[in-house]
Parts: structure tokens; C-alpha cells; sequence
């Protein structure tokens, strides 16, 4: 793992029912993250479609490496020299009616080198609003952490951020990604409280590449992708529509703070 600074974006998107144009603004927004110097760039949960019914993204499932979307990752990848944690792309699953909702992390040489099967499934029903994730996901069963040259880097989607064990299974870890689709009325209330304690309580960098803006199925995405530090600072924000959180990771920062407050290692439970 080096040790000099670099560059993380946290692209925000207001993906629509159709994949051929959302993959053409996320390659736009992958190009100006590497044209402002991104070596790591993060896209949010749902990139690739955001349909009118759950069912959509099932139509557009892809077999485990194979498909248009994953070959745009890859190819993304390689063109613009970055590494890229694809957000989320709907993978087969043995159910014919549901998908692995699956981040897929790709190497600047266009390799696959992770990927992630959201485990913890959204449900929520507040007597206006109902979402019931498990209808079309089938839930992953196994976290993921893996090497890059930006240290460790622990994979989560979403809903997962609500879980803190999840996060306790990668430690020690340098990165953790949290592509997501916050509602509107979840967000506000617990997108930025949530960010930050993963954050402070893992002394890791954050990095929440987020849908926000108003979808075509009416649903309203919270948005505030952002960049947190392992004090739990906000380096870089955005608060609706599309565009880029860039901030710089500064390994030696992380390493001073885990230094001066070992909280890690003095982990009892």
C-alpha cells in the first residue's frame, strides 16, 4: 500500500429506467473524476437503471461476467485509467424473478478484482411510503474486503450502513464504500449521522457515492454523496443532482489518528 495522497470521487447520479443513458452520464462523470485526477472513483447504488417497477432491473440481469454493463465497468475502467467500485449491477441469481444486487470493483487495467452481494435487504413502510427490497433482491450472504494500492477496502451497499457489524467484520480497514439510494425521507433523517459514525468508530476513510434527484417512478433519492474523513470531517459533499465529491485521502492523516486514539486495539467485545 503506498503511502502518498490521492484522489477518491464519489459520483452522484439520477439514474433513469433506460441502461444505455445512464451508462453514457456515468462515463461522462468517470471522465471528468480522472480528468480532475481521480485514481479511485466510486458510483452509486443503481447506476445502471433505476426502472418504474422493481421488475425492470430484473429484465436487465446479467449472467456473472458477462453483460453490457459489466463490459462498460471494465472498459470504463481501462480507458480513463481509474480504479472504479461500480455502484451496483444486477446480477443472475437462482431465483428467475430476483437479482444479486452486486458491486462490482474493477482495476484501472480493466480486471475484476471484488465483488460484493448487498446482504441487508430495505424495508421500510411509514403508511406513504412502502419499499420492500427482498421482492426482487436476493440477499448476499458474505462481506467483502480486498487489497488495492489504496490500502484495504471494505464493500457495503446501502441499507448496509444501518448494520455496524458489518463494518466490525473488515477492521482493520483503510476505504469503505457505501454506494447507495437513500429515499429521500431516510436520508435527511439518518444519511449523514450514519456516514459519520462508520467513519469515527472504524477511524477509515468514507467514501458514499449516492442517487439524488427525483426518479421516473416518483421515488425522490437524498442525494449528499460525500467524502468523510476517519475523523468523521466532511471532506467533499454534493447536495442534489448530478456531480462529483472529490476529495484527498491522506494515508498519513489515518495512520496519526488511529496512532493517537487506538480505539481498535482496545476492542473488547
Amino acid at each position: 500500500m503506498s503511502t502518498e495522497k490521492f484522489k477518491v470521487a464519489a459520483l452522484q447520479m439520477v439514474s433513469a429506467p433506460d441502461v444505455d443513458a445512464n451508462l453514457k452520464r456515468a462515463d461522462a462523470l468517470i471522465a471528468e473524476a480522472a480528468a480532475q485526477g481521480a485514481a479511485l472513483v466510486g458510483l452509486p447504488e443503481y447506476f445502471c437503471i433505476l426502472g418504474r417497477r422493481d421488475a425492470d432491473k430484473v429484465a436487465v440481469r446479467e449472467k456473472d461476467g458477462n453483460g453490457p454493463i459489466q463490459s462498460f465497468l471494465a472498459d470504463a475502467a481501462m480507458r480513463h485509467k481509474v480504479w472504479i467500485v461500480g455502484g451496483t449491477v444486477p446480477l443472475e441469481c437462482p431465483d428467475p424473478g430476483k437479482v444479486w444486487n452486486s458491486c462490482l470493483v474493477f482495476d484501472a487495467a480493466g480486471q475484476r478484482v471484488a465483488r460484493y452481494d448487498k446482504i441487508h435487504l430495505f424495508g421500510f413502510d411509514n403508511g406513504k411510503e412502502r419499499y420492500e427490497e427482498s421482492r426482487s433482491i436476493e440477499a448476499g450472504s458474505n462481506p467483502v474486503s480486498f487489497d488495492s494500492p489504496f490500502g484495504r477496502v471494505g464493500l457495503s451497499v446501502c441499507y448496509d450502513l444501518r448494520f455496524p457489524e458489518l463494518y466490525r467484520s473488515y477492521m482493520p480497514v483503510d476505504l469503505i464504500f457505501v454506494p447507495s439510494a437513500f429515499t429521500a425521507t431516510t436520508g435527511k433523517a439518518h444519511w449523514e449521522t450514519l456516514l459519520r459514525a462508520r467513519a469515527i468508530e472504524n477511524l477509515a476513510y468514507v467514501i458514499a457515492p449516492a442517487q439524488g434527484g427525483l426518479h421516473a417512478n416518483g421515488r425522490e433519492t437524498h442525494g449528499h454523496s460525500m467524502v468523510i474523513d476517519p475523523w468523521g470531517e466532511i471532506l467533499a459533499e454534493i447536495a442534489s443532482g448530478e456531480g462529483i465529491a472529490m476529495a484527498e485521502i491522506d494515508p498519513a492523516r489515518r495512520a496519526t489518528l488511529r496512532s493517537s486514539l487506538p480505539a481498535l486495539s482496545h476492542r473488547v467485545l
